[in-house]
């Protein structure tokens, strides 16, 4: 019997809950969001434009959130 050790077992089943947590079923919302984490911080770090920062996080995300929807519901009409 090859099973593998309990610390393994536990690292894995970790690494995949985070993975699920994380990315789940949109894995472009994830790097979405980790592109406007970063370009909010070289706008605020980078230029101290604090106030375009302040402009620049909603915009993206609700430009994320919508072409998400907008491939999701393309995909569902092509089922």
């Amino acid at each position: 019997m090859n099973r593998s050790p309990l610390v393994l077992r536990l690292l894995k089943g970790f690494a995949m809950f985070w993975w699920d947590f994380l990315v789940g079923d949109t894995p472009e919302l994830f790097v979405a969001a980790l592109v406007i984490i970063g370009v909010v911080a070289l706008v605020s770090e980078g230029w101290h434009a604090n106030a375009a920062a302040v402009i620049v996080l909603p915009t993206l995300a609700i430009a994320a959130l919508t072409l998400s929807v907008k491939r999701a519901s393309d995909a569902a009409r092509r089922k």
